[in-house]
């Protein structure tokens, strides 16, 4: 197993901390081996293996225990009440009612417990009741420019020269470890599928899952637009079929539950408001547009804002699409230290200062950048610093 130290990391300081840790993300992000990663570290501190319990439930030998009732005899067999037990949870959200589990499980026993799940409806609902202020959340993603390096064990001194097949293919451990590009194309299709018809048609128990997928495919192809539900129903509605703009609208968060796409609501910098009406839409992995829409080298200026959408919540920015007055900033990036604005483009045209005039608009005294895929951009525009996107996804600082 190659380590992940940018979620490794982050799990070390949680250990033996008092709160259930949720580690979320789309399903074949990495989430299952960095649990292993996380026992297999246990071990390494000196945690005797029988106070470590981990639990796969994609796998056959747990299938019996889907209901919590089960689950929680068969862990009272293992548990030793007079040393800490180590709990992990792989795709919890399998066990009907697993929140009631994992509060017992906090209560009863000296613990510390962590589980995975592929929705974000894992945060919601019961288990808000039962865990309010007791969790933490761990966001995962697929590879990051700078982990599919490592991954491939390629020069970073180099990075530009593989861009392009991180661009095409994306950061999904599965395709990233692959050399064949047919290979690669069918391990995408599978992820995808998977997506779309386990986590989101079965779980939700959509009826026309076709539906489901145009729509997804309506996103993928309009990566960094804006998108109104009501456009979307009425493209559906011009082929024949009968669709509502609130099934619509339900389809789309059912999409982002499933972490297969990220909102980027709109934000009114002048008004300091959120406006409702429309929002963008990016895809978790890039490598679903060239396997989903078999499209090759094209809107590679919406790509390359998809990979910075990616890197800013990667870095754990809160990302916005600004709106001042009749101009737009791609990105609005806000943490509890700082808020930058950010732009990008695959280049900056010749006699077209759009780009960084969007920019100027914004007072001094706030950081500003602007990301391009030009290495004759970079350098600075009135204070405003250019950098190129492949120094920004290996690691450097805005």
């Amino acid at each position: 197993m190659i380590e992940r130290p940018l979620y490794m990391n982050r799990l070390k300081a949680m250990i033996n901390t008092e709160f259930v840790k949720v580690i979320t993300g789309v399903r074949r992000s990495g989430k299952s081996f960095l649990l292993l990663m996380l026992r297999d570290y246990l071990e390494e501190q000196g945690i005797s293996k029988d106070q470590i319990i981990y639990v796969n439930f994609e796998n056959p030998a747990y299938f019996e225990m889907f209901d919590y009732r089960s689950l929680y005899a068969y862990l009272k067999d293992k548990v030793n009440s007079n040393q800490k037990t180590y709990f992990l949870f792989d795709e919890i959200q399998e066990v009907s009612e697993w929140q009631k589990l994992i509060n017992g499980l906090r209560v009863a026993y000296d613990s510390d417990i962590y589980v995975t799940g592929s929705n974000a409806s894992l945060l919601s609902g019961e288990l808000g009741t039962y865990l309010t202020g007791r969790y933490v959340e761990l966001k995962m993603l697929p590879l990051s420019f700078q982990e599919y390096l490592a991954f491939k064990d390629l020069d970073a001194q180099q990075k530009e020269r593989y861009f392009s097949d991180y661009l095409e293919y994306g950061g999904f451990p599965s395709v990233v470890l692959q050399d064949d590009k047919q290979l690669k194309d069918d391990v995408l299709n599978g992820v995808y599928s998977s997506i779309l018809l386990r986590d989101v048609a079965n779980r939700a128990s959509i009826k026309e899952p076709e539906l489901l997928e145009r729509i997804a495919l309506y996103l993928l192809d309009n990566i960094g637009q804006l998108i109104s539900t009501n456009k979307i129903a009425n493209t559906i509605r011009s082929s024949g079929r009968k669709i509502s703009n609130n099934t619509v609208e339900n389809y789309i968060n059912l999409l982002v539950k499933s972490f297969l796409f990220y909102k980027a609501p709109r934000y009114d910098i002048r008004g300091k408001e959120y406006i409702s009406s429309q929002s963008k839409y990016y895809v978790v992995d890039l490598g679903f547009v060239r396997s989903q829409l078999q499209k090759r080298n094209t809107n590679r200026g919406s790509r390359i804002e998809n990979l910075v959408f990616l890197e800013l919540k990667r870095r754990r920015y809160n990302v916005f699409v600004g709106r001042l007055g009749m101009k737009e900033i791609d990105f609005v990036a806000t943490n509890a230290d700082e808020t930058i604005y950010v732009q990008v483009t695959d280049h900056i045209p010749e006699n077209n200062e759009r780009e960084t005039a969007n920019l100027l608009q914004i007072a001094t005294g706030y950081k500003r950048v602007l990301i391009t895929n030009s290495w004759s951009d970079v350098g600075e525009y009135e204070g405003i610093p250019i950098i190129h996107v492949v120094d920004f996804l290996g690691g450097r600082k805005l």
